[in-house]
């Protein structure tokens, strides 16, 4: 891509999952269009991310259906690394029309004509549609409550990479869903004394009855749950691919030493209190293990499958000390925490999308990804459709219902009335393919 002038049918902003996901049904349909990334190809897989990260499905279902993971086991977990690489390779079997180290600055409606004007690092673009596809992981948050103390180290956990980064001392990891649960497993393992901050969440188990939970949220019908349960639009989950993939069991790993504390209250003087529902919070995440379980049994008997027991699942482990005598205020030096991780999770930014297509609090305003802002699209957003709409399998679904209603929209456009197909007909055949503006 040179400076200057571009135009083509479909600017698609983002190149991870969703952008690639896009690409594909975009060009099965013969919609001419363009992809820019502003880094690589899957670049928050690569560098926004900790070292040891491994998908959260296994190998057989976090993929796109068109290409598997060749050099995996299908009940493996693959690496970070790995999933960039397949998004790569992936890309690569339609020659995606992608144009890396690009960042889109603003994109504008055009006034009396149809189309957005889009500017970025190298130019500009004339596109009749754009696709965000930028997905929901953009900037990450650290609550108001921080402490303003300098001689605490505070990262998000996009920004934590491995135990070797962190200063001597504790630490405090805040957040308990998939990637703070992992983090503080992390550094415990490590050697490190971690305490870990407890909210409302859900603990599916890793597999039952020879069966993964993913593959029991499939046949279940939860992963096309239309809308989120009311009251559940902050639980988290805590499920992990990690050492080959184990069910997260909070009482578990304090059983290894990790002190377990309720929800983050507040920071002053130095000390840190928590809310007194670390109880509640684990008999809740129970509830919801449970009652998947019970759900297993009962789709299993109903059809009649041949799955093995699995007594161990029901195995409680006793309640620690930290449970029974749960942890209110913490006295951080006396405590020897030098580290806080945030693994407080993410917001959105669209400050670039100058358009009508969101509510007053920012948030996107779409029916299955379609704006209310015509020729606006979004894509990987959560529940976008559906409870898997942010995974990635549930996007490249979404990404096709994108596809096909801007290929319906691309064909109403194309209708001429009598008089001017007849006038057409004096000059040249009619032709209702439109070739690329940019090739791949």
């Amino acid at each position: 891509m040179t400076a200057g002038k571009i135009q083509t049918d479909t600017l698609v902003v983002g190149a991870g999952q969703a952008g690639v996901a896009m690409s594909e049904h975009l060009s099965k349909l013969g919609v001419p269009h363009l992809v820019l990334e502003r880094n690589r190809i899957a670049e928050a897989w690569r560098t926004g991310r900790w070292d040891s990260l491994v998908a959260n499905g296994p190998a057989w279902h976090d993929r796109f259906p068109g290409l598997e993971f060749d050099d995996l086991s299908p009940d493996s977990f693959a690496s970070k690394e790995r999933v960039a690489d397949y998004f790569e390779a992936y890309a690569r079997t339609f020659n995606a029309p992608i144009r890396t180290g690009v960042e889109v600055h603003k994109v504008r409606r055009n006034i009396g004509r149809p189309g957005f004007t889009v500017e970025t690092s190298e130019g500009v673009i004339e596109a009749n549609r754009v696709v965000a596809a930028t997905g929901p992981f953009q900037q990450p948050v650290i609550p108001a409550i921080a402490p303003q103390d300098p001689r605490l180290t505070q990262l998000h956990s996009a920004h934590y990479r491995n135990p070797g980064q962190l200063p001597e001392g504790a630490v405090l990891v805040v957040g308990a869903g998939s990637s703070g649960t992992q983090i503080a497993d992390e550094l415990q393992r490590a050697g490190k004394t971690v305490y870990l901050s407890i909210g409302q969440h859900d603990r599916p188990p890793r597999a039952y009855r020879n069966r993964d939970f993913c593959w029991w949220l499939g046949v279940l019908g939860e992963w096309d749950a239309a809308a989120m349960k009311p009251g559940r639009e902050h639980v988290t989950i805590a499920v992990s691919g990690a050492h080959g993939g184990r069910t997260v069991d909070f009482r578990e790993l304090a059983q290894r030493g990790l002190n377990l504390v309720g929800l983050t209250q507040s920071f002053k003087d130095g000390l840190v209190t928590f809310r007194p529902d670390l109880v509640d919070n684990l008999a809740r995440g129970d509830e919801n293990y449970l009652a998947l379980l019970n759900a297993a049994d009962a789709y299993i008997e109903r059809n009649g499958l041949d799955l093995p027991l699995d007594p161990e699942a029901r195995r409680v482990f006793p309640d620690p000390q930290c449970v029974t005598q749960p942890i209110l205020e913490l006295d951080l030096a006396a405590a020897g925490i030098s580290t806080i991780i945030w693994a407080t999770g993410f917001v959105a930014d669209y400050s670039w999308l100058e358009v009508d297509a969101f509510d007053a609090s920012g948030k996107p305003q779409h029916q299955r990804g379609v704006s209310t802002e015509s020729g606006i699209y979004f894509l990987g957003l959560p529940w976008q459709s559906r409870r898997g709409s942010s995974f990635i399998w549930g996007v490249w679904h979404d990404a096709k219902y994108v596809a096909d209603h801007i290929a319906t929209q691309r064909q109403y456009l194309t209708y001429r009335d009598a008089s001017q197909r007849q006038a057409d007909s004096a000059v040249a055949p009619l032709t209702l393919l439109e070739k690329p503006a940019v090739s791949a």
